[in-house]
């Protein structure tokens, strides 16, 4: 074919056919596409309880739970983005330390502290993050119900993780995170890896990102039962508008099952057909709304100089679908919250909504530390 013979004596054309070669040539990619080569049959048709360590899943930041709880495509100073995206670890988080933490659910107390430092002679920027969740003490009874005392529960994982830039606008990074449960005097222990890519135009404010998330096993099990780890796919890009300090992101999760609706039995129609038959749900259309459980939207607003305060808003439609109750109205599935500057230290604030009972609150600070040296 003269034209292919001809590509490489174009230089642009020789740009992308390297381009090309060399994304399809990275593990990272050949790995996604396995995934999603994957029969539908192989894999489960929901997501809720069937995983261990599912608290990995969980938002680091209060940035991150005001966006919708997903967040893959920003490269800025926030080292908490290495816990979600590898690829976005950069220079900019060189000396960055920070700490988080949640007030979850039913008292339960769960964190997030990280720090990351540029080594500029192998061109690699590294962090390391602290991820603890402490579901307080639980009542320990006999089988006839008489209250002993009390026991510990409680799970940490330990993050390690590099990135560096392959290009100008490429950059790819991995994480190892070492994960333990504890129950009393049990333990279970487990080892999973996350991989993540991000493409960053400056000039047309741009960025987009792909990221396998939680893949890995256990090392060690309760009751001698292993399962699987919550792993994830998660594609998104983003987009900073030119004259308007706001950026738009969309987050697709999930990418390796398609199927991720709850068969809910209160959906179901009232009336059944006179001779007989399976009664199937009425919560609008199926296909539709299994699509867009896959999504999350966010935006920030990026306001004042050097952006020293943020305004967040998210929607996640899977929260919102699984955790509503039906006839009732809520913001289950809404999020939001602001970041402020002051001198040396960023604080964040997040909130979302979970159900009509209540949501969380996130609270969030970081510095550099080398301004204070």
């Amino acid at each position: 074919m003269p034209f292919i013979r001809r590509l490489p004596t174009l230089p642009l054309a020789h740009f992308k056919l390297r381009f090309i070669r060399r994304l399809f040539a990275s593990p990272l990619v050949l790995l996604f596409f396995a995934f999603c080569l994957l029969p539908a049959g192989t894999i489960a048709q929901v997501i809720g309880g069937r995983h261990v360590f599912q608290f990995m899943t969980l938002s680091p930041s209060a940035r991150i739970t005001a966006l919708g709880g997903a967040q893959i495509t920003v490269r800025d100073d926030d080292v908490t983005f290495a816990a979600t995206n590898p690829g976005a670890l950069n220079p900019a988080m060189d000396g960055q330390l920070t700490f988080q933490h949640n007030f979850y659910l039913a008292d339960v107390q769960t964190g997030y502290a990280a720090f990351a430092t540029h080594l500029p002679k192998i061109g690699f920027t590294v962090h390391g993050g602290l991820q603890y969740m402490n579901y307080g003490d639980i009542a320990q009874a006999d089988e006839f119900g008489n209250i002993l005392g009390k026991i510990k529960a409680g799970e940490t994982a330990f993050t390690l993780g590099g990135a560096r830039q392959l290009t100008p606008r490429l950059s790819m990074g991995l994480n190892l995170r070492f994960g333990v449960s504890t129950l009393d005097v049990y333990q279970a222990s487990a080892l999973a890896a996350d991989a993540g890519v991000l493409y960053t135009d400056t000039a047309r404010l741009f960025s987009a990102a792909l990221v396998l998330r939680n893949f890995g096993a256990q090392i060690a099990t309760y009751n001698d039962t292993r399962e699987d780890l919550p792993r994830d796919i998660q594609f998104g890009i983003s987009k900073r508008l030119r004259y308007l300090p706001f950026r738009l992101t969309v987050i697709a999760h999930h990418l390796h099952q398609w199927e991720i609706r709850y068969d809910d039995p209160s959906l179901q129609d009232d009336n059944t057909l006179l001779f007989g038959g399976e009664q199937s749900q009425s919560d609008g259309n199926p296909g539709l709304d299994n699509f867009f459980r896959h999504f999350i939207f966010n935006g920030e607003f990026l306001l004042g100089r050097n952006e020293v305060f943020r305004i967040r808003l998210g929607y996640n439609h899977l929260r919102k679908k699984e955790l509503t109750v039906r006839n009732y109205r809520s913001l289950a599935g809404f999020s939001g919250g602001v970041g402020i500057k002051v001198k040396r230290f960023r604080i964040d604030v997040g909130y979302a909504s979970y159900h009509l009972a209540g949501g969380i609150v996130h609270f969030g600070v970081g510095t550099n530390l080398k301004e204070f040296f």
